[in-house]
């Protein structure tokens, strides 16, 4: 098993962004919010900042496991500064052929009425810091922290699954079909 000697990489920091790095712990603050990740599970790498323009992660002797570890944090890294500097949004469109669906936020839940005629509404759990808003039929999730927004979404999709249909014939639910960057 081939070691490679020394990793170095350097993440610039765009205007408009604060990062405080205390040991292993990344706090990054911007226009749009602000997001804190814990990374001590990594031993061995290092992170720190160089000026207030440059992040700067470094690891010496990585095996095969140590250097994924260390290109998953770079990008936590990255997506934490385009999560605070533009944010994330993901879309999920409510299908519905044979009970007309609706879907409304209530408070810290998103509430799915008459979900295959079912009379009391399915749940699904909006994480903190992550907002949803219903247009029509789509259910827009958006924040900037990326784990966030993708677990808000997946509660959702979650909340409307079929287990004892044919899902050929009952297609109903609220299905992801669009993730990325909020313009």
């Amino acid at each position: 098993m081939a070691r490679v000697a020394h990793i170095r990489e350097e993440i610039a920091i765009p205007d408009g962004v604060k990062v405080e790095i205390s040991e292993l712990s990344v706090k990054v603050k911007g226009p749009k919010g602000e997001v804190q990740k814990d990374f001590s599970y990594a031993k061995g790498i290092q992170i720190k900042l160089e000026g207030d323009k440059m992040i700067v992660l470094e690891t010496f002797f990585a095996d095969r496991e140590r250097k994924a570890q260390f290109y998953s944090i770079v990008a936590h890294i990255r997506n934490m500064i385009t999560g605070v500097t533009k944010g994330w949004r993901y879309k999920l469109k409510i299908i519905s052929s044979h009970f007309p669906v609706t879907a409304r936020v209530s408070s810290n839940e998103v509430l799915i009425d008459n979900f295959l005629g079912e009379r009391a509404p399915r749940r699904a759990k909006i994480l903190e810091n992550v907002s949803v808003r219903i247009d029509g039929k789509d259910v827009i999730v958006e924040g900037v922290d990326i784990e966030a927004v993708a677990q808000t979404a997946a509660n959702i999709e979650l909340a409307t699954r079929i287990k004892d249909k044919d899902r050929r014939v009952f297609v109903d639910g609220i299905y992801i079909y669009e993730r990325g960057v909020a313009v």
